[in-house]
């Protein structure tokens, strides 16, 4: 396994090791231990979630102001943009973004810290997208962010308009929305 900083320190690019021949491949998608040290971070996950979505479906960008969730990501069918959103009030990156084409085909990861907002779109005809979490989901804390707010000024690699939930339409702009101290 291999984890590579990204332009916002806390957030790693996880690759890992993968063997392939022609009956297919293998790879260890989590190792406590190697990833632990390869981050800096004991990170424990309490949660695991599972989503289907269609082509062009945004989710995000999301976030909990209380009970905060750590991510590691991955896509297991098809590909997505995953966008992770520095809300940190006191970092140097606060209100910066970072994305990355996560697949299967390319079994990336990607590792999001607590205090960041996250969402992806799907680029492909559909995808199946994996996470786990630090902390529960606790929908009294959750928060959205507009994915489409002209201060983080998100490019989503898409050219069409994304498909959204209820309440992702109701999120709020950057300069509204509570973030970390």
């Amino acid at each position: 396994m291999k984890a590579t900083p990204l332009a916002i320190p806390d957030v790693y690019l996880i690759e890992p090791r993968v063997f392939s021949d022609e009956r297919g491949f293998f790879f260890e998608s989590y190792n406590q231990r190697q990833f632990a040290t390869l981050i800096n971070n004991q990170a424990t996950f309490v949660q695991s979630n599972h989503s289907r979505s269609m082509k062009h479906v945004l989710r995000g960008l999301h976030y909990q102001i209380k009970q905060p969730q750590g991510k590691l990501v991955r896509v297991i069918v098809g590909e997505v943009f995953d966008v992770a959103v520095d809300l940190r009030k006191t970092s140097p990156t606060f209100g910066q973004w970072i994305g990355e084409i996560l697949s299967a085909e390319n079994k990336k990861q990607l590792w999001i810290p607590e205090g960041f907002a996250h969402g992806f779109v799907v680029l492909s005809a559909f995808a199946e997208f994996l996470y786990q979490t630090t902390d529960y989901w606790a929908p009294e804390y959750e928060r959205c962010i507009l994915w489409n707010d002209p201060v983080l000024n998100i490019d989503w690699l898409i050219d069409e308009e994304p498909v959204l939930s209820a309440k992702d339409l109701q999120g709020k702009s950057f300069h509204e929305a509570e973030v970390y101290d």
